[in-house]
């Protein structure tokens, strides 16, 4: 039993450890608000990474990932997304270079609290996801199967200029694989992630994550840990660049990153 209690308080602090950023890309964690009712959100973004030896003989992979929210109803939020994924496999494999649209996510956003002014409350939401396997699995652009999963969020505001936010999920069916990354195995999965995000001037915003998952067993040989550093600087009224770095430990998560992408309003 003592032997488990490591793995076990990873596991719970992955749940229930983690911290967002004002804008919700370049993080992974999600933020608290939604998109006006009647509105459009478009986010795209382009990763590149260079991956762990264990995922040979794939060595680097491109995931350009589009993004389209729609504000449903007051703090209801409805989105839809996929990847454009690249896998660079090792020269002399006969796998290739495959490209192709990875697996489609459906998601609703619901903010039942917002924060206040004077209010120590936090501004809380939950979003539920089901991803639909479009994706190629014969050449590894897809997993196969139908994911579900759900992901809980605390958002507050800790000073004039920063925000704190704060992540837990779990994946109850399907896999969290993206291409080349994530868990190949089918079963439970925790996440958490967490950043604190400043804005430095009205035009630049910049903040650090830390994020996390682990599967229903608590394998530290099966998780996943990882950094992002970057920000957004808003060009137009409506429009954000978004920019960062990643960088991972074990398996499921890349060794080395940079993205880089765009937010639209309208």
């Amino acid at each position: 039993m003592r032997n488990q209690l490591p793995r076990l308080a990873l596991a719970l602090t992955l749940i229930a450890v983690a911290t967002t950023a004002a804008a919700q890309q370049p993080f992974i964690t999600d933020d608290a608000d939604t998109t006006p009712k009647r509105h459009f959100h478009f986010a795209f973004v382009d990763e590149f990474d260079e991956l762990h030896r264990i995922s040979f003989p794939a060595r680097k992979q491109n995931a350009a990932n589009f993004e389209l929210d729609y504000g449903l109803l007051d703090y209801v939020e409805i989105g839809v997304s996929a990847p454009l994924l690249t896998i660079f496999n090792a020269a002399g494999t006969d796998r290739g270079r495959p490209t192709g649209i990875g697996d489609t996510n459906f998601s609703v956003k619901y903010n039942f609290l917002r924060e206040r002014e004077h209010s120590r409350l936090p501004a809380l939401a939950i979003v539920a996801n089901l991803e639909f396997p479009t994706g190629n699995t014969s050449n590894g652009l897809g997993s196969g199967l139908t994911d579900f999963y759900v992901n809980g969020i605390l958002q507050k505001t800790v000073t004039k200029n920063a925000t704190f936010r704060l992540n837990g999920g779990i994946l109850f069916a399907g896999n969290a694989e993206t291409g080349a990354e994530g868990f190949r195995t089918r079963g439970t999965v925790f996440t958490g992630g967490g950043s604190i995000v400043k804005q430095f001037s009205p035009k630049l915003l910049f903040g650090v994550e830390l994020t996390g998952a682990s599967t229903g067993n608590f394998d530290l040989g099966a998780a996943l840990f990882q950094t992002t550093i970057g920000g957004n600087y808003q060009f137009r009224k409506n429009a954000t660049l978004d920019f960062g770095v990643v960088a991972g430990k074990h398996e499921a998560s890349p060794r080395l990153g940079a993205l880089v992408g765009v937010s639209i309003d309208f």
